[in-house]
Order: structure tokens, then sequence, then C-alpha cells
């Protein structure tokens, strides 16, 4: 079967780590019998440098005709990039925000997941992390703070600035409805977070998610507020299945998940809407001070793949096979720089990747 796919390579480290994940796909299609064509377009900064905004229409286009997309990342250094110096809606992650929400991705999907292997690259005491860590945090994606109104203006002679978190009623239904099927699929939990004892967004939230509890009766809810969340990921990061919760909080928390699981360099993410079209990229950003220097962990990419092979194509085996590839490597004691101990095997960008390619 024939699979259409949109690259993004983007920014800093994201043409290396894409190289590698497309290198892996040819190696699956291969194996099973899948053809896999891709087509690349520009977003971020080097959008910017070649036609002036982060996102064109017709790079969008391309994107929305595709089966999935595959993105590595966007933007560069906030503090001394011209890419910054400029309107908001011009900067580089302003096409990730445009693209999210031109392809109606609501739902974003964040495993955090420790490998046996990486326990000794988690932060966390070990009597805390030999419980093990497997969750999946659900965003909702293309709502909230991000894309409310905003501004900034003199109020009485003092810049003001204005950001609007706005949420209506579907939006929240519809994201829980994703949260629970995927409880339904692991452990049964879902844990919703709120700031409901000050928001009224987050009280509208959590009477929302309970209604829609009620269609689950096998799943338990519990609410949860946003900073005790924070410090139960880092307390006991065991207890939690799914996590559901708005656009901010979920960024910051799977960013936190991230780093409890040993490296953010690990984390794949989906961003899927409600038919099987899905964008894919990986958690962390462009790192543009390790850019061109074959230093980069390609597995976070490598592993969204997958969740593209799972999610968009219903190639379950197959993404299984590169998960156990993954797995295999680790086991076998490779690592990339962000998560090498003492004792492992130190590779590169593209030796990982091929390492990966090799235990298809």
């Amino acid at each position: 079967m024939d699979h259409k796919i949109v690259l993004i390579p983007g920014d800093g480290i994201g043409p290396e780590i894409v190289a590698e994940a497309v290198k892996v796909l040819d190696s699956v299609g291969e194996k099973f019998g899948h053809t896999f064509t891709f087509e690349k377009i520009l977003m971020g900064g080097c959008s910017i440098d070649e036609y002036g905004e982060p996102l064109t229409d017709e790079a969008l286009g391309k994107a929305k005709a595709a089966d999935a997309v595959l993105l590595g990342a966007v933007g560069g250094n906030v503090g001394n990039s011209r890419w910054y110096d400029v309107a908001p809606h011009l900067r580089p992650e302003a096409g990730l925000l445009k693209i999210r929400k031109e392809l109606g991705l609501f739902a974003n999907v964040r495993p955090a997941y420790l490998y046996k292997e990486l326990a000794g690259a988690c932060p966390l005491k070990e009597e805390i992390s030999e419980n093990g860590i497997d969750m999946v945090i659900m965003r909702e994606l293309t709502g909230g703070l991000y894309f409310g109104e905003r501004k900034t203006e003199a109020i009485n002679g003092l810049r003001t600035a204005t950001d609007t978190l706005v949420y209506n009623e579907d939006e929240i239904r519809r994201i829980a409805l994703k949260a629970f099927d995927i409880a339904g699929k692991r452990r049964k939990k879902v844990t919703s977070v709120d700031k409901a004892n000050v928001l009224d967004s987050s009280r509208l939230w959590r009477s929302v998610v309970k209604e829609v509890s009620a269609d689950y009766p096998d799943i338990e809810l519990e609410d949860m507020l946003v900073d005790n969340a924070a410090m139960q990921l880092v307390k006991d990061p065991a207890q939690f299945d799914v996590i559901l919760t708005e656009n901010m909080f979920g960024d910051i928390l799977s960013d936190e998940a991230s780093m409890v699981t040993g490296s953010i360099g690990m984390l794949s993410s989906a961003s899927l809407r409600a038919d099987k079209f899905g964008l894919y990229e990986p958690s962390h950003g462009s790192a543009p001070d390790i850019a061109g220097k074959n230093i980069a962990n390609p597995l976070a990419t490598i592993l969204s793949a997958a969740l593209m092979l799972r999610y968009s194509f219903d190639l379950d085996k197959e993404a299984e096979a590169i998960e156990n590839a993954v797995e295999k490597a680790l086991k076998d004691g490779y690592r990339t720089g962000d998560i090498y101990e003492e004792g492992d095997k130190k590779v590169s960008t593209t030796e990982m990747g091929d390492i990966v390619e090799g235990n298809i």
C-alpha cells in the first residue's frame, strides 16, 4: 500500500533527525511490502528565510493533501535570532500554530515511558523510578491561551499585555472523548488536570469532562489541580495512566514528563483530528546549539514515525517493529550524548539511525 507523507524538516536539528526517521520508514516499507512516498515542505525559520513567512499557503496545501505529516522541529534562539525581531504572527512557531489550526489537529498525544535501559538517566530517586513510568498526556492543541485574542497596548502610560484563555464545551468534549478512548485500551484511568479553584475555563473543563466520563463507567476519573499534578509527576509518576488537560498546562506538563523519563530526546508525539490524519513530531525543540554536529538524538522522531504507522495507517505490526528496534538498540548499549552514561556505546545521530534501521 502507498502512503503519502509530507516531511517538514524545519530548523536546527530538524533535518538531521527527520532523515533518520525516513531511513527507518524505508526499511519498514521494504520489509512489510509498503511504499512510503515523501514530499518536503518548508515551515518555520527556513520558510521565513525563503518566503518571508513561517508557512506559505502552498506548503499548507501540500500538507492537507497528504496522508500524514512528519515534522522535525521549528525555531531558533529567541534571544539572538533575526526570526524573532518581528511581529508574533511572523515568527517560526506561528507556522506550527497555523498548521495545527488549519489541519484541525486538536488532540496532542504525548507518551512518556521510562525504558529500563535508561533508568540511570531518570533524575528521580531509584525508589520512585523503579515503580515504572508509563503514561500518555492528552493535550488539547487548538484552543485556550495560545489561540485567544492577544494584544499589547499602553494603558495609563504603562505597557500592558493581554492574552485571552477561551474554551467552549465542544472543544473540551472532543479531547475528553479521545482521552477516555485511549485509557480504555490502557489501564483505564484518566486524570483530568485543571485550575478549577481559580479559572472559569477550568470549571467548565471539569464539568464537561465529568459529563463525558458518565459514558465510560469502567474508566476511573480523577480531577487534579495543575500545581499538584506538577508535584505528583516527580513524587509518584507511576500513578498516572492518561493525563487529560488543556493547551498551556499540557505544554508544560509534557515537558516535565519528558525529563522525568530521562531525556526529552526520547519522547514522541502525535497531533490528531477526528479522522486518521495526523501530524507527528518529537516533543523536543530545534536545539540550534547542536545543529549540524551529528549528535542529536533521533529516537523521538523515529518513535513518532511509529505512532504515525499506528494511528494514521493502522499498521500496528510495523509500528511495533520500529519500537522493538529502538528498544533493542538501547538494550545493546547504544546511546547518543543526551542519554549516554559511562560504559555505554556512544554513537552519532546517523549511527543511531543506522542501528535502528538494522534492527527492523
